[in-house]
């Protein structure tokens, strides 16, 4: 008997709208597609397959008509895009560009209607191939996580001295940052072309970048999380170690940063906060600190221990959900504050309010923090 309570009583809770969730219907009107053509959304959490442009496919409605309904939290901020199974093929605007991604907060039950009149490639992809001198480590496995890749970017000076060792800045979204062949918007960050021109400016020091590719669990990964920790000491007991013992590494504190963008951002802060007896910087740009169910704010506000010897870099934009995510940003900057972080010195913060949530606008701030957290010693 209690068995059938307790059924009944999920399904009221359901009808009655006390799991705080809301329905949203979406319907995609196109041009009749090939027979062996389908509709797939991609989008920022795992629901919507963590922009995977192959893996959440639209029911078919007609020659001309696609939709799927899905159910998220109220307060929860979507960002998602529509392809035909790769980011080759994504939904174009009339100007046969890649337009930003669609971002919709999740007030109430919702049917979204969008017309793709164009399929493709964006005519304006940041063209070119990686700068410098690479290596790769595919399918580095991780206990109890996903296989990914790894990219190792060297400074231009590396092979002059076998003597010489590096600080190492660790990066989130690998695939992202150096190549726009394996950028899952087709657009990379530049980091290769932007170290390269600042250590030869000897703007900033020489430093070694690895790229930790992400996998489809990367909302759970990037978060503060059971497998959120799991990834953090893969980092921290597996991969930083075969880092140090095949490269030539400054292993030191003080020569090991992390950074990453958006949820990338969140973890790398995560990281930095937690273990500051491994990673003395961190830049985290366009980064989610307070919002919808994500709240990390409040283990900074509560902590009470000794203050840690960081170095933060915080970023974040103005347009479309990089406005959403400015009240998080000031609860942070205000907490870091409260526990005698000095701005400027301790933490930088930067706000490009006409800078949206994409590669391209990271891709024009990389620079600034880069300066910030390897500046030229004197």
């Amino acid at each position: 008997m209690k068995k059938y309570f307790l059924i009944i009583w999920f399904v009221l809770i359901a009808q009655t709208g006390l799991l705080a969730q809301a329905k949203i219907s979406f319907k995609v009107i196109t041009g009749t597609l090939t027979g062996n053509q389908n509709i797939f959304i991609a989008g920022s959490n795992q629901e919507l397959g963590n922009w995977n442009a192959d893996k959440v496919k639209l029911d078919k409605i007609n020659d001309t008509t696609w939709s799927k309904t899905f159910y998220f939290e109220i307060g929860e901020t979507i960002e998602f895009k529509f392809t035909l199974g790769s980011w080759e093929n994504e939904a174009l605007n009339e100007n046969d560009k890649i337009p930003a991604n669609s971002v919709v907060k999740i007030l109430k039950d919702t049917s979204i209607v969008f017309r793709v009149l164009k399929w493709g490639s964006s005519k304006t992809k940041i063209s070119g191939k990686v700068t410098g001198n690479v290596r790769y480590h595919k399918n580095f496995k991780g206990r109890n996580l996903l296989s990914r890749d790894i990219i190792v970017w060297l400074p231009p000076d590396y092979d002059s001295s076998a003597e010489r060792y590096y600080p190492v800045l660790y990066l989130q979204d690998g695939q992202n940052i150096f190549d726009p062949a394996t950028s899952a918007f087709g657009i990379d960050w530049q980091m290769d072309e932007t170290a390269d021109s600042l250590i030869k400016s000897k703007s900033i020091q020489s430093i070694i970048i690895v790229g930790i590719y992400n996998t489809q669990n990367r909302s759970m990964e990037y978060d503060n999380t059971e497998l959120g920790h799991t990834y953090l000491k893969f980092i921290i007991e597996e991969l930083k170690p075969f880092i140090d013992r095949n490269y030539n590494t400054l292993p030191d504190k003080q020569n090991t940063a992390i950074a990453g963008s958006s949820s990338g951002g969140l973890i790398s802060f995560i990281m930095t906060w937690e273990n500051p007896d491994v990673f003395s910087k961190a830049a985290c740009l366009s980064t989610p600190f307070k919002i919808s169910n994500i709240d990390y704010v409040a283990p900074v506000k509560t902590y009470s221990g000794a203050r840690k010897n960081i170095k933060l870099y915080i970023d974040n934009g103005g347009i479309g959900l990089e406005q959403q995510l400015q009240p998080g940003i000031d609860e942070i900057i205000a907490a870091l504050k409260h526990k005698g972080y000095i701005e400027n010195k301790d933490f930088l913060w930067i706000n490009e309010q006409a800078a949206e949530h994409n590669e391209s606008a990271w891709a024009k701030r990389v620079y600034k923090f880069l300066e910030f957290l390897f500046p030229v010693q004197e």
